[in-house]
């Protein structure tokens, strides 16, 4: 049997998932944060929401296929969150980002014993990203 299909009744419910996991990150300053994840890392804006004016803003990001989401709100997210995302070149990104110059980080990676080329930065609030991609094994050259 199909583990993602519950029957109900004789009927069948099929879970289909649409794309992959949104993290949600807790950020302290809307501006730092655009400075941050748009400017440096090269996300763009989707939505921007907040309930009224003097309240905390909510914002949607995405990079060729990731979304984050970043939240002011009190209780949407814990500072200090660390997420991965793949990518094809670490290499390459690091380069990129190091052009940019941005004042608060001049990332490097490194190749780690598992396996994986790795770059982790973190966010003016505490948060972690690790850009990541897996190298070839010593049999797979």
């Amino acid at each position: 049997m199909d583990p993602w299909r519950i029957s109900l009744s004789m009927h069948y419910v099929y879970f289909m998932f649409k794309g992959g996991p949104v993290p949600v990150l807790r950020i302290f300053d809307l501006e730092k944060a655009l400075e941050f994840y748009v400017s440096f890392l090269g996300f763009s804006e989707v939505f921007r929401h907040q309930f009224g004016p003097n309240t905390p803003y909510y914002v949607g990001l995405a990079n060729e296929g990731v979304s984050i989401h970043l939240s002011e709100h009190f209780g949407d997210a814990t500072p200090g969150t660390h997420f991965r995302i793949e990518v094809d070149d670490v290499e390459a990104l690091c380069s990129r980002l190091n052009a940019k110059q941005y004042r608060h980080s001049r990332p490097g990676f490194l190749d780690q014993e598992w396996g994986n080329r790795e770059m982790t930065i973190g966010d003016p609030f505490g948060n972690r990203v690790t850009f990541w991609q897996g190298l070839p094994r010593a049999n797979e050259k």
